[in-house]
């Protein structure tokens, strides 16, 4: 379809009495926001559709960081995320909405975060489609980290030996103990596949990818894991 592209909403937030400021994350034009006109009003025809994990087609016209939405289409229900799932989604978004800057395309990234979203929705333990999305946006930021050799010897990595992170260096062998900071060669071989075949091994990729995100965050908490800790 002729200037549409596929999407999801990540924010809405009231704009007059009428209509809706939408933030979304696009295919082919990464992170816009988008004025909603008479989204708000009962009869809108397009107020149903524009929820966070409804897959949509999009178009929109304007120029400037505030577009017009023309037309919205759900192209399927909403994935049904509840619980933790639902939690972890916003979390995703929220993700989204801080770390990339506006009108830039990520359509592999998009990719992810489809990805991501279907696993969640399918599979109780949010933890691995988490990890796999922290570290594809990482990967979409330039962060990056060399998982299968030591950034000290340039030799391979080795399953049963303990590595130190240093920012902007990447994994040093070590035997100092550093209980934040280290990691075993599994589990950094676990990071360079995304494939996560225990606890551990998630929790050493949880640790990783909160280091790495921080800058990009910044000090501000998130507020997705707000709701996690009401839980």
């Amino acid at each position: 379809m002729d200037g549409f592209q596929r999407g999801f909403v990540l924010h809405t937030r009231p704009y007059s009495e009428s209509s809706l400021l939408l933030d979304i994350f696009s295919e082919h034009e990464g992170r816009v926001t988008l004025l909603a006109k008479g989204a708000r009003r009962p009869r809108s025809a397009i107020r149903g559709a524009l929820q966070p994990f409804t897959p949509l087609l999009l178009k929109w016209g304007g120029r400037g960081e505030l577009r017009t939405l023309r037309s919205a289409e759900a192209t399927g229900l909403a994935l049904p995320l509840s619980g933790n799932a639902l939690y972890s989604g916003f979390y995703l978004n929220e993700l989204v909405m801080r770390v990339l800057e506006p009108h830039t395309p990520y359509p592999a990234l998009f990719h992810d975060y489809v990805t991501a979203l279907t696993q969640l929705a399918r599979y109780s333990n949010p933890e691995p489609a988490l990890r796999c999305f922290e570290l594809a946006l990482l990967e979409a930021l330039g962060y990056g980290v060399d998982f299968l050799h030591c950034a000290g010897s340039g030799d391979p990595i080795n399953d049963n030996m303990t590595y130190l992170y240093r920012e902007q260096q990447g994994f040093v062998a070590s035997i100092m103990k550093s209980q934040h900071r280290q990691f075993t060669g599994a589990d950094l071989r676990a990071l360079a596949t995304r494939h996560f075949e225990t606890v551990e091994q998630l929790r050493a990729a949880k640790r990783f990818t909160r280091m790495a995100l921080k800058p990009y965050l910044g000090p501000k908490p998130l507020k997705s894991r707000e709701l996690f800790r009401r839980k």
